[in-house]
């Protein structure tokens, strides 16, 4: 374990090369920083930082920059995340608060995101498995057709076309939609089948076919794995970073075009803590001079699907999981609202 004094060297290091982009010398910090001890001490700090890898050289005759396990420490010995000031609350607040659908709601906290943190973006639309069923609606398009609306408590909305095997007239149609709402909705998507298996048993036997029909294109629709869409924003941010990415900021480009890459780096929707994932920390070669701050968002106490930001190592750590929290935690509320 660091001593207390070797981790307050830590944490200037960090500060210092983020906001200067420049390697750290021991001078420079005991010019900037209150240490309490005197420019020998804290080069013998630094070098002990090296030993142990927190720290590195990226040539000679130069200061310190940080490196994945150093930042690592960083941040998890933050004492907490920077909050946001009310004039930026309200900003989010505003922004969001004007967005008419889900789709909306999904563009504008992509934006918004990549804005505030200044990298780049990813929002995935709220999981179908871990919704609530809001509501049911069955339209006639013909006397053998019909559409089915499923609308769940995030504000997502799913339609499918069903071919039914006789023509349903309005009056079973009418009786259908209520029968399907009063049993589904409110209810979890898990519960649902359930729910409805002896259904078509109180149609008559002509009805049977039909009903049976849409119940298997609900329940179809309940299960698809539609909620890994996700929405990216702010690439462009990356340009920015040229520097910060060895070589060529290619790779990371690349990994950023693969949707199954993202899911993966916003981790397991579940999980509604705070997760920062530094450097080689992610599995995927191509982001390895990346760092990614996701987070849960939901309405109530439940992630229904993760939101975060993907941009170089060398990051602001306690301003962007300020900016990320902050962002989940209204686009959570919007949905609560919706």
């Amino acid at each position: 374990m660091l001593s207390e004094r070797r981790l307050e060297v830590l944490r200037a290091i960090v500060q210092d090369y983020v906001g200067t982009e420049e390697p750290v010398g021991s001078k420079a910090l005991t010019e900037r920083h209150r240490l309490g001890v005197s420019p020998a001490t804290v080069r013998n700090d630094m070098a002990a930082l090296e030993d142990e890898g927190y720290i590195a050289q990226p040539h000679t005759s130069a200061g310190r920059i940080p490196t994945d396990k150093g930042y690592r420490l960083f941040v998890d010995k933050l004492a907490g995340v920077k909050p946001m000031a009310a004039p930026e609350r309200r900003a989010i607040q505003n922004f969001l608060d004007g967005a008419v659908d889900l789709d909306d709601v999904v563009g504008r906290t992509v934006r918004l995101l990549a804005q505030l943190t200044r990298q780049v973006a990813i929002v995935q639309y709220p999981s179908l498995t871990r919704s609530t069923v809001r509501h049911v609606e069955l339209l006639s398009l013909a006397p053998a057709r019909l559409m089915l609306v499923l609308i769940t408590d995030t504000g997502r909305v799913e339609q499918r076309m069903i071919d039914c095997p006789a023509p349903f007239g309005e009056t079973s149609l009418a009786d259908l939609r209520a029968r399907l709402n009063s049993r589904v909705a409110g209810r979890r998507f898990a519960d649902v089948p359930q729910l409805v298996q002896d259904l078509p048993e109180a149609f008559e036997t002509e009805d049977r076919g039909t009903v049976s029909t849409v119940l298997s294109t609900l329940l179809e629709t309940l299960v698809e794995e539609t909620e890994e869409r996700l929405m990216i924003g702010g690439t462009a941010n990356l340009t920015r970073f040229g520097h910060d990415f060895p070589l060529t900021i290619r790779p990371v480009l690349e990994a950023l075009e693969e949707q199954v890459v993202l899911l993966k780096l916003l981790g397991e929707v579940g999980d509604s803590g705070m997760a920062v994932r530094i450097g080689h920390e992610n599995a995927h070669e191509g982001l390895n001079s990346t760092s990614v701050v996701s987070v849960g968002y939901g309405s109530g106490g439940e992630a229904v699907a993760k939101l975060g930001v993907v941009g170089p190592t060398r990051m602001d750590y306690p301003g962007t999981m300020g900016a990320v929290r902050a962002v989940a935690r209204y686009v959570g509320q919007i949905l609560a609202e919706s």
